[in-house]
């Protein structure tokens, strides 16, 4: 995703685009002695797919081997979690985003943090048994367009698999935390292409483990996945999602021979295609399937009748792949002429549902379209596909093909539109849980719309690698502020109405009944990129949130049980398990992702963002929080340089390469207003000779000249000066 970003707005929804007093891995007060743990990962499939007979493990980051987040556990349960407390907690040491989910297998608890570290505890008590760096060059975070944030590990046979942000995949050895292997995953030939960056976590499948990558953001990438042998490392296969550029040739596989008439012939190439595989992906090893969803094209759209004519495959699509030789089984596109930025990359969950008294395997997505879509596994045959929150850019789906039928507020190449879900997505990669007692699907709901705004012939404003669109959430929407760049924009008033919406932008918690649609119940959360979701059979949902707070509710009625708060944001889904003979539930806290300002209402922006593992247990205490962050004045900045030109074009500068990071105030990265003196002198060996790449600040010289960055220098140290000049301000009217 990308946006057009503006210093000193809210970046709460403006899509693209440690000190910890837990401790590190020491155990809490309460802790007791207990044995070391002897055996590590010694998992296969096997005893994956009769993981409920092992309730105490937590296999997969979904658990099991259908990834519902479900645990069968109930000693913590609806009756007693009021007792449920602090147990133990680990500092990260980092303070960008975390969206992992751990997993434990007899008594070790293994997770990913950022660039795709690994880590391995104590899972009774949090004690580090080890940690295992890949060694990802500080570069690659320019190229990750939504922080340097790691999914998950895969574990199978003593072994512990992560990919890293720079495309590596790394085979690690669960008992000592060594290195095994490492394979390069990333598509082509030549030097590496920074035009790929990887996040998601590994899936085993069969003898394999698959990766994909992310990239569909920017130009250039290729959507794909790569499958490697689970021993060796040794390549195996690729898939492709979308054609090469035709002028190259023949297709080079058999699926895309079909594909590439789905392409308009005006399609531009050197775009790549898009379709990455960033996020979602599931297997079934009776039938041998693979499945993965694929995300936006790239560009969104090349043509101005919505791609009616141009599917685009297989972009926005379910494909099911044959996991031993990499062939297409079967594929479901969710949205031909995908033009939204709606992935269909949402976590898949497979399990069993009843359809007209017969019982089928089905997998199933909430998709960021606003569509709960249940598929037959087998064959792709759609069995349900209901909206599971407010949508407008369709009037609903054809009942025959599935495919929507668009609405004219779908089509913002025209006008500006406000489209419920937005390029948020009304579900995002947050996973989301299935309990087979209840027969809901518990999904995290984003009920926020975003403007729409078609920049094809100003093109400046756009932050690096992004296409002709941008999007706004209604908070950040300033259409004079933004006449300078876009031209006359229509108010937000305008552009919604008779749109019957919800009144404000919400996320929700809502229960659904997988086969009909019906909202069994719902709660409101306090902010919309609040966390996944874990239910369990103690008639429990938990689920975190960005303002700290951990919320446990009934999973058959909804109601409120208990709210602890954690004091750090919360993203990733919580995960329980059992060790030592009593049942934990554990979360990794960190705020970041898309999200590089912190909201005002969020525990990163009260607290900081000091990321760590916290767990529970029943009898447990408060959970300890880092110190109150309160910001110093702003010091006196060096004196001004530039003209009024200089710093009005800097400011341009400033919106396309930088302010998707570097916001004006509290968040992820440094505030720039606020640079040390010694720092601004640096400053140009920082930008153009990628003095601080070490650090993740690489180097600019390939898109910015000298007096590009100059121009920069002039609009950050200009912003200082108002930003200094209103404190002082604020500081006299308070000393009167």
């Amino acid at each position: 995703m990308r946006r057009l970003a503006f210093p000193g707005l809210s970046s709460l929804l403006a899509i693209l685009l440690g000190t910890l007093l837990s401790g590190c891995g020491r155990p809490a007060a309460h802790s007791t002695a207990r044995a070391a743990p002897t055996s590590f990962a010694q998992v296969g499939e096997a005893r994956v797919l009769a993981a409920d007979r092992e309730p105490d493990q937590w296999f997969t980051p979904g658990r099991d081997a259908g990834s519902s987040y479900y645990s069968p556990l109930a000693d913590i349960n609806d009756r007693n979690v009021a007792r449920l407390g602090y147990a133990w907690g680990y500092s990260l040491g980092t303070n960008r985003g975390l969206e992992a989910t751990p997993v434990v297998v007899d008594g070790v608890l293994y997770t990913s943090g950022n660039w795709g570290r690994v880590y391995a505890l104590d899972a009774s008590t949090g004690r580090q048994l080890w940690t295992y760096d890949p060694g990802v060059p500080g570069q690659w975070a320019r190229y990750a367009c939504c922080d340097v944030v790691n999914r998950g590990v895969a574990v199978r046979d003593g072994r512990v698999y992560v990919a890293s942000l720079d495309g590596y995949l790394h085979a690690i050895d669960a008992k000592s935390g060594q290195r095994v292997w490492r394979v390069d995953t990333l598509p082509g030939r030549g030097p590496r292409d920074f035009h790929y960056f990887v996040t998601g976590a590994p899936l085993i499948a069969g003898g394999v483990i698959v990766i994909g990558n992310g990239g569909g953001d920017f130009a250039g990438a290729r959507g794909s996945v790569s499958a490697y042998d689970l021993r060796t490392g040794a390549f195996r296969w690729r898939f492709y999602t979308v054609p090469r550029d035709p002028n190259l040739g023949a297709q080079d596989q058999a699926h895309l021979v079909a594909a590439i008439d789905t392409w308009g012939k005006e399609y531009k190439w050197e775009y790549g295609g898009g379709g990455s595989v960033w996020d979602g992906m599931a297997y079934d090893p009776a039938l041998n399937l693979l499945y993965i969803g694929t995300g936006n094209a790239s560009p969104y759209a090349v043509v101005d009748d919505t791609h009616a004519d141009h599917d685009e495959l297989y972009v926005a699509s379910i494909l099911a792949i044959r996991a031993d030789t990499g062939q297409l089984a079967w594929h479901f596109q969710e949205i031909p002429g995908e033009a939204w930025d709606y992935d269909t990359t949402a976590k898949m969950i497979l399990t069993e549902l009843s359809f007209g008294g017969r019982t089928r395997h089905i997998l199933m997505q909430a998709s960021k379209d606003g569509y709960l879509y249940v598929l037959d596994r087998a064959t792709g045959e759609v069995l349900a596909a209901n909206p599971f929150a407010f949508v407008n850019w369709t009037k609903g789906l054809d009942p025959h093909t599935h495919r929507p039928l668009l609405a004219p507020e779908a089509d913002w190449m025209r006008q500006p539109r406000l489209l419920f879900p937005g390029a948020s997505g009304a579900h995002n990669w947050q996973p989301m849980s299935f309990s087979p007692k209840t027969g809901l699907v518990y999904i995290p709901v984003i009920d926020a719309p975003m403007v729409y705004v078609n920049t094809e012939d100003r093109r400046a404003g756009l932050i690096e690698g992004a296409f002709d669109l941008a999007f706004f959430a209604p908070e950040d929407y300033d259409p004079k502020g933004l006449e300078g760049l876009l031209g006359k924009l229509p108010s937000l008033e305008e552009l919604g109405r008779g749109i019957a919406a919800p009144a404000k932008s919400r996320g929700l918690l809502r229960a659904v009944d997988p086969t009909t649609g019906r909202i069994a119940w719902e709660q409101t959360g306090p902010n919309v990129w609040d966390g996944g979701v874990l239910s369990s059979g103690g008639n429990l949902v938990i689920r975190g949130d960005v303002s700290g707070q951990l919320s446990i509710y009934a999973a058959d009625s909804g109601r409120l049980l208990k709210k602890i708060d954690v004091g750090t944001s919360i993203m990733a889904a919580p995960m329980t398990y059992r060790a030592g003979g009593e049942q934990f539930v554990a979360v990794m806290a960190g705020l970041g992702g898309a999200i590089f300002g912190f909201p005002a209402d969020s525990a990163a922006y009260r607290y900081g963002n000091s990321g760590r593992i916290v767990a529970f247990r029943l009898g447990g205490g408060s959970v300890p929080k880092p110190p109150v962050v309160t910001d110093e004045p702003f010091p006196p900045p060096p004196p001004h340089e530039g003209s009024t030109a200089d710093i009005a074009h800097g400011a341009v500068l400033y919106n396309r390469f930088c302010a998707r990071c570097h916001v004006f105030g509290r968040g992820l990265l440094p505030d720039l207003r606020r640079l040390a003196p010694q720092t601004n002198q640096l400053f140009y060996d920082i930008v153009l000779q990628g003095l601080f790449a070490p650090k993740g600040m690489a180097r600019w010289d390939d898109v910015l000249s000298r007096a590009d960055a100059e121009a920069i220098h002039a609009y950050i140290i200009d912003q200082a000066w108002q930003a200094f000049q209103a404190g002082q301000g604020q500081q006299h009217g308070e000393n009167k």
